[in-house]
C-alpha cells in the first residue's frame, strides 16, 4: 500500500522530533546541529527546515512534546487516587521523579529557560504544569482540605519550588530526602481535620 504525502510528512516530522529529542537530551541544545539531526533521521536538511524553520524551531517543538508528556505523566499519577490530597501528593512526586529523566532534565529544566527565554518557557509551563497545579489547589480549597486562599500565588510558589527540586534531583540531589521535604511542605498547607 502506498504512503500518501500527508502520512509521509507526518512520518518525516516524527522522525525529526524523535532524533532531535534524543540529541537535545543527550548533548544539550548548543551541541546539536540540525543537519546532523536530519541525516540521522534519514531526511534532507531541507526537509528539516521545511518542518521546523530552524534548530530553535525543532527545539521548541521538542520542548512542547516533552512538556505535554510530563503533564500527562503527572496527571496519570494523580488520577490513581480518588482522594484529592493524595492526588496532589502523587502528582507532585511524579513531577519530582521526572527530574531523573534525561529529556526532562536537559530539555525542560536546563536548556528551555535559556534557549526559549524565560517568558516563553514559563508560558509553556503554565499551559500544563501550573494549570494542573492550580486546578488541584482550587479543588483542595473548595473541599476545605487546604485553607481558602488565593490559589494563583500558591500555585506559582509550589511550581517554582517543584522546578528547582526536580533540577536539584537531576543534578544528583537525594530524591528520597526531597520527597520527605515535599511531604513536610505540603503538610503545612493541610487544614486540621
Amino acid at each position: 500500500m502506498a504512503v500518501n504525502r500527508a502520512e509521509q510528512r507526518a512520518a518525516t516530522r516524527q522522525a525529526l522530533l524523535a532524533e532531535g529529542r534524543r540529541r537535545f537530551a543527550a548533548d544539550g541544545y548548543h551541541q546539536v546541529v540540525l543537519a546532523e539531526v536530519a541525516r540521522a533521521a534519514g531526511v534532507t536538511k531541507g526537509a528539516a527546515y521545511h518542518h521546523f524553520d530552524s534548530k530553535a524551531g525543532l527545539f521548541r517543538a521538542v520542548v512542547a512534546e516533552v512538556q505535554q508528556e510530563l503533564g500527562e505523566r503527572v496527571a496519570t499519577a494523580a488520577e490513581r487516587y480518588e482522594d484529592l490530597w493524595e492526588q496532589l501528593r502523587s502528582g507532585c512526586r511524579a513531577f519530582l521523579a521526572a527530574g531523573t529523566d534525561p529529556a526532562v532534565r536537559q530539555i525542560l529544566l536546563v536548556d528551555a529557560p535559556t534557549v526559549l527565554g524565560w517568558d516563553e518557557w514559563r508560558a509553556l509551563d503554565e499551559k500544563s504544569s501550573t494549570r494542573h497545579l492550580s486546578e488541584a489547589l482550587t479543588a483542595l480549597a473548595e473541599a476545605r482540605i487546604i485553607a481558602d486562599q488565593p490559589v494563583e500565588p500558591l500555585a506559582r510558589l509550589l511550581s517554582g519550588a517543584m522546578n528547582e527540586a526536580a533540577l536539584w534531583i537531576a543534578r544528583g540531589g537525594d530524591p528520597q530526602a526531597t520527597e520527605q521535604a515535599l511531604d513536610r511542605l505540603l503538610a503545612g498547607l493541610h487544614t486540621p481535620a
